[in-house]
């Protein structure tokens, strides 16, 4: 039987909320391994002189313990 675990992060791009995504996995990956699975929950983005500057996303991480 495996455990998992999960966990909330944060993060972003100055590309669009796929970018964020990939950058929370890739930052988690650095540190985590067995990563199953990533549920995006909100999609924010900040915005300055009518531009959108940057896309975030808070993501929950599913990653299998060992």
């Amino acid at each position: 039987m495996a455990l998992l675990k999960v966990i909330e992060l944060i993060a972003e791009s100055e590309l669009n909320w796929e970018d964020a995504t990939q950058n929370a996995v890739k930052e988690a990956s650095q540190s985590m391994r067995n990563i199953r699975s990533v549920y995006v929950k909100n999609l924010t983005a900040v915005v300055d002189d009518g531009i959108i500057k940057k896309w975030r996303i808070n993501c929950k991480m599913t990653f299998e313990k060992e």
